[in-house]
């Protein structure tokens, strides 16, 4: 049985950004219909600084997909050629256990990740806004921008990251490839001041985004920091903002952005508005208020991961493209020669 191996540069090609957040639309109403089964990601903590191998494994029921994405998630390698997120996800089928495709986890987690932003953003932003504020400079905010302009009218753009060269990087490449004038922020304050889409995707373990900053009607992404000691949000924000989750268990068990509040006696369990997934199928409310700040916390979920590989795995059947290898199959008695 042939099975994908899909690069970055073919997932890339297939797996647009405008479709990627349909992907990731429905997969978010899977989760609330009991067609997913997915425990929390397992953390393997390296002794070495700040390096973390991630195992996500989830199934499917309608997409009749089972799999893991393995990735390596290494802040180290900002500022690198190399990206801080290394690795692959697995998709078998569900019939016979055979592996079906193994997918650049790198792009992947770029492209869903905005692609879920996307989601959240057309969810819970007001429907005018379109001044943009991002905190950080890499991949992320690459695929942010993207996931922005697909669900809103972005007529401003802001970016603000240390150190300065990247954001000047950045806006020179952002600003050709898209028409827009992407501005330079000095200061993350600045960057904000008067925006009502901001995301920060950033590696930093302590706040780069406060609460006195930000605009009354704002809409945030939350994105960069996953595990319980990391945030890049204050607490006076998590506190004043309608506080979602891509999934409520990953937000009890992995957020330092709720974690250290709700340590602090600042909020509590009940401070979650509700998951993304419930705001979609009328579970959840989702803005009563142009005033309000809505705040997404994205950590990251291996559903989002095995619908993305499920489907680059379709568009390369239809386009006949990818690189196709044998893999695993019939029993080995009986498919090698003696």
């Amino acid at each position: 049985m042939k099975a994908l191996i899909a690069d970055q540069k073919l997932v890339t090609e297939l797996f647009r950004m405008d479709e990627a957040i349909e992907v990731m639309r429905r997969a978010l109403v899977l989760l609330q219909e009991g067609e997913v089964i997915m425990p929390l990601r397992s953390m393997l903590f390296l002794p070495v600084g700040e390096r973390v191998m991630g195992l996500m494994p989830s199934y499917a029921g309608e997409l009749e997909a089972v799999g893991v994405k393995v990735v390596a998630a290494f802040p180290v390698n900002a500022g690198t050629e190399y990206d801080t997120h290394q690795g692959v996800v697995l998709f078998f089928d569900t019939e016979h256990g055979l592996l079906r495709a193994v997918v650049d986890a790198t792009s992947i987690t770029a492209i869903r990740t905005a692609a879920v932003s996307g989601v959240a953003t057309d969810l819970l932003a007001r429907p005018d806004a379109g001044d943009l504020a991002l905190i950080g400079a890499g991949t992320q905010a690459h695929t942010h921008l993207q996931a922005m302009r697909c669900v809103r009218a972005v007529r401003r753009v802001r970016v603000f990251s240390l150190p300065a060269e990247e954001a000047v990087a950045f806006a020179e490449r952002e600003s050709r490839l898209t028409g827009l004038k992407v501005e330079v922020a000095a200061s993350a304050a600045e960057a904000v001041a008067g925006a009502d889409l901001i995301c920060t995707v950033t590696t930093a373990t302590e706040p780069v985004l406060r609460g006195d900053w930000v605009s009354p009607g704002a809409h945030v992404n939350a994105v960069g920091a996953y595990t319980p000691a990391t945030r890049e949000l204050d607490s006076q924000l998590v506190a004043a903002a309608r506080l979602y989750a891509d999934r409520r268990e990953s937000l009890l068990n992995e957020a330092g952005e709720f974690l250290i509040p709700k340590r602090e006696g600042l909020i509590g369990d009940e401070h979650i508005v509700g998951e993304v997934g419930e705001v979609l199928v009328g579970k959840a409310p989702g803005r009563t208020s142009p005033d309000d700040i809505t705040l997404f916390k994205s950590l990251g979920i291996a559903i989002e991961d095995l619908a993305s590989a499920r489907y680059v795995y379709e568009k390369a059947q239809e386009r006949g493209v990818g690189v196709w290898v044998d893999i695993g199959g019939r029993h080995f008695g009986r498919s090698v020669e003696a």
